[in-house]
């Protein structure tokens, strides 16, 4: 968000009085520069006559109060900004998502920053951080073909934009801050609708001949264009390539990806011009409990997590015969019955730790030391129970194999620890910087995620399993992405072309252009050109277990092999 910088003032409003020295100023992420008026929100900036005795005026709403100041009349680099975003939305994102998503997103970026040095803001360090992440986010489209990790990777991209425009420092500010951006979604069209219906009616003559040029432009593009292809193949394979295949059919889709690049746009840059600022909904400090009613059950609860970690630590030493031989359970049952709950268990500890530090004693000096004492035990208790936790999905994926399930509430349970590690070490420095460090915390591992490529990594994992000796089950890994198709390019045949086979199938039905194809469909269209698939040894059969006579078992066979054995009665988890 932003704070002012002008000189006197000390960021009072006009017509406002401003405040005392020493009074505290709100701290936000960018700061404008020279107060804008609000008047200058009007056709062409002309100020606004005050309301006179008999008009009324309706209240502001809360967010409106919370709004730094009424952005100024767009600006043409910004109006330009956001018409190429329209564009490029209509042309390139209809064929998928790829490299396409950052192509839009820098024009959007441009109109946010043009619409924000117009406002006089200026960049600060966060801002710069949820920025460059953003823009970073979206790089995982253009490498990885699995759409589960790029949804992710988009979603955050949107709520580290929308962080990026606001700014916030306090918990609710980072959350209200990431969703804020759909909040101008209308104001922002608005705002678009007026700027381009001023200038049109201050300078009809020159939007007269920046239509012309446009149009004659096109016009020779077209018709040289179109007799350079039709003269030499090679041209006309490289123009085809490059310029999106755009049909009547695809008429209305394409108009309404431009209306969102337009408005999504738009929404950007007069957030940039205006922010809210979200600290401003503050939550009030829960009432303080005593010492005894507070720290009590916080101790008992840190007594309960050590009788835990000392059975753990039993556990973890070499005590698993003596365990199961208690429990009655098998080697995998073990290590597959405790996970989830001690998922669950790291959950609400931060819930619990949310809640304390609501509640916590601070009427004395002593209270902040008691509450750092109990409160870091617990995390640091937590953290054993995280280590515990990770290391049963590393046995229980060393017996089954890794599928996406497992992968992704073992990504969960790591960011969880790494919450617990920041709530350690920034809640004894640096309280303040907790929130965002969170909030970045959950944008890099997103981006790692992505980064690490999820079903390149479960098929690596599963190949390997089968070359040690285990089982493999290929009916799950054929239903992988095209992330998969190096690893899997390395099994023997015919596993090789049973798990292949419907990958290359629907590589071969898709025809995507260049700006929507991710690095690594693009790797796997390069691996099944130069060695298909062999389908001269007839249909595979898709029983767990493999192709062929396998073992029996395989990544996700939850009737219960082990270590390439039957179990009987051995449940698994789901996929």
């Amino acid at each position: 968000m932003s704070e002012r910088s002008g000189p006197p003032e000390h960021g009072a409003e006009p017509g406002t009085s401003a405040p005392p020295k020493s009074a505290p100023q709100p701290s936000h992420d960018i700061t404008p520069g020279p107060p804008q008026a609000r008047a200058h929100a009007s056709r062409g900036g002309a100020p606004q006559p005050p309301p006179g005795p008999g008009r009324r005026t309706s209240p502001p709403s809360p967010i409106a109060r919370l709004r730094v100041s009424e952005p100024a009349a767009v600006r043409g680099a910004t109006l330009c900004s956001v018409l190429a975003t329209a564009v490029l939305s209509a042309s390139l994102l209809g064929d998928g998502l790829g490299a396409n998503l950052l192509i839009v997103a820098i024009p959007a970026a441009l109109a946010a920053f043009f619409a924000a040095r117009a406002a006089g803001r200026r960049l600060r360090p966060w801002t710069a951080v949820w920025a460059v992440g953003g823009l970073a986010l979206l790089v995982v489209p253009a490498l990885r073909d699995a759409g589960w990790p790029s949804f992710l990777a988009v979603v955050s991209a949107v709520a580290l934009g929308s962080l990026a425009l606001h700014g916030a420092r306090s918990w609710f500010g980072v959350f209200l801050g990431s969703l804020g951006l759909f909040g101008s979604l209308v104001e922002g069209t608005v705002w678009g609708w007026r700027g381009v219906r001023d200038r049109m009616a201050g300078s009809r003559k020159g939007w007269g001949a920046a239509l012309r040029t446009t149009a004659v432009a096109t016009v020779l593009l077209v018709v040289f264009g179109t007799l350079f292809a039709s003269a030499d193949a090679a041209f006309a394979d490289v123009l085809g390539r490059l310029v999106p295949d755009v049909s009547l059919g695809d008429g209305p889709w394409r108009l309404l990806l431009f209306a969102l690049g337009l408005v999504g746009s738009l929404a950007a840059a007069y957030t940039a011009a205006a922010p809210v600022r979200w600290d401003g909904f503050a939550l009030r400090p829960g009432k303080p409990r005593g010492r005894l009613e507070w720290a009590l059950p916080l101790v008992v609860l840190n007594l309960l997590f050590a009788v835990f970690i000392a059975v753990q630590l039993t556990v973890l030493l070499g005590g698993y015969a003596k365990v199961m031989a208690e429990t009655h359970l098998s080697y995998a049952q073990y290590a597959r019955q405790g996970f989830w709950q001690l998922l669950w268990a790291t959950f609400l500890t931060l819930l619990v730790i949310a809640v304390a530090l609501r509640l916590a004693p601070r009427g004395r000096d002593g209270d902040r030391t008691l509450v750092r004492g109990v409160l870091g035990t617990l995390c640091v208790l937590t953290l054993v129970v995280v280590a515990s936790a990770l290391r049963r999905m590393d046995l229980y994926v060393d017996t089954y194999g890794l599928t996406r399930l497992r992968i992704s509430v073992t990504a969960m349970e790591l960011w969880l620890g790494v919450v617990l590690v920041l709530i350690v070490v920034f809640g004894a420095l640096r309280p303040r910087l907790l929130p965002r460090a969170v909030a970045a915390s959950a944008a890099a591992a997103v981006l790692a995620f992505g980064l690490v490529s999820p079903d390149g990594l479960i098929a690596e994992q599963n190949v390997q399993r089968y070359r040690d000796g285990r089982s493999i089950d290929i009916a799950y890994l054929r239903d992988l992405s095209a992330d998969a198709v190096p690893a899997l390019d390395t099994l023997p045949e015919p596993l090789r072309s049973c798990a292949l086979r419907d990958i290359e199938r629907s590589l071969r039905s898709s025809d995507t252009p260049w700006y929507a194809m991710s690095l690594g469909e693009a790797r796997a269209r390069e691996i099944l050109r130069e060695r298909g698939t062999d389908r001269s040894k007839g249909p595979c059969s898709l029983a767990r277990g493999g192709v062929g006579g396998g073992d029996g078992g395989g990544a996700n066979d939850d009737r219960g092999y082990e270590d390439g054995r039957y179990v009987p009665g051995d449940t698994g988890d789901s996929r």
